[in-house]
């Protein structure tokens, strides 16, 4: 392992959810990096890709992997990240389940700082976060992106859920009856669903903690920053719409 691995957890029975969305070049090198993360730390992991509805080699790159432990499932047509993520997370059959953007920004080597707090019993939920004390940007996004995503979460906190400072972040850690719970009940299919499957675990009373972690920019993100804004923007106000409405219960 390289420097990092003293964040190891203890052995895990884990599934990985992927998300992938035309991830053809660089799906194969986070399948591997993963793969062995796991071995070397030990632990009991299942990975799930959701190609959500690719038009490239995505999902012949994660069925290569099908004799490791990856299953591949398919959506005919892009539905949206979050759809995607509430397929994988309700078809995930380990105790633990994390979510993981296809590009690594958050290194898996970064697991053992979300798996801490739900291995102790204080959270049932762990989130990694670049806006607390403790997280390192290593490679930052973009000024105008900084200044996009400081403002959204300015807009998540006074619309929509309150008390968190980087919902956004795809490193997220669920146990299976957590995951089950919010993901049925999970409306949103684009990339305010990361709002969304927050607010409802609240609602359910779910313990959450948003953990420091590393963070790396990619270039090659699939958040266009005008285009997906605006519908990102009227998400928070249908989270607060059905929650007000009782449709999260």
């Amino acid at each position: 392992m390289d420097r990092y691995s003293r964040e190891a957890a203890p052995h895990l029975d884990i599934s990985v959810i992927i998300p992938a969305y035309n991830e053809e070049k660089r799906l194969g090198g986070t399948l591997g990096r993963i793969l062995e993360y796991m071995a070397e730390a030990g632990h009991d992991c299942e990975v799930i890709v959701v190609d959500d509805g690719s038009s490239d080699g995505t999902a012949a790159v994660a069925e290569s992997f099908s004799g490791r432990g990856v299953r591949t499932l398919r959506t005919p047509v892009n539905r949206g990240k979050g759809h995607a993520v509430r397929c994988g997370m309700l078809e995930a059959g380990k105790s633990l389940v994390l979510f993981s953007d296809a590009d690594l920004s958050t290194p898996i080597e970064e697991l053992g700082k979300l798996a801490e707090p739900v291995l102790a019993g204080r959270a049932q939920i762990a989130f990694g976060s670049r806006a607390v004390a403790g997280s390192v940007i290593e490679v930052s996004q973009p000024f105008y992106r900084v200044a996009m995503g400081k403002t959204f979460n300015l807009m998540v906190r006074a619309i929509a859920l309150r008390g968190f400072h980087d919902t956004q972040c795809g490193f997220k850690l669920f146990t299976r009856d957590a995951a089950r719970e919010v993901f049925r009940r999970q409306r949103l299919s684009g990339f305010g669903f990361d709002v969304e499957t927050l607010a409802i675990a609240r609602r359910l009373g779910f313990r959450i903690a948003e953990v420091p972690v590393r963070w790396i920019n990619s270039a090659d993100t699939r958040v266009r920053a005008v285009r997906d804004s605006i519908p990102m923007f009227l998400d928070l106000f249908r989270v607060r719409w059905n929650g007000l409405l009782g449709r999260y219960r």
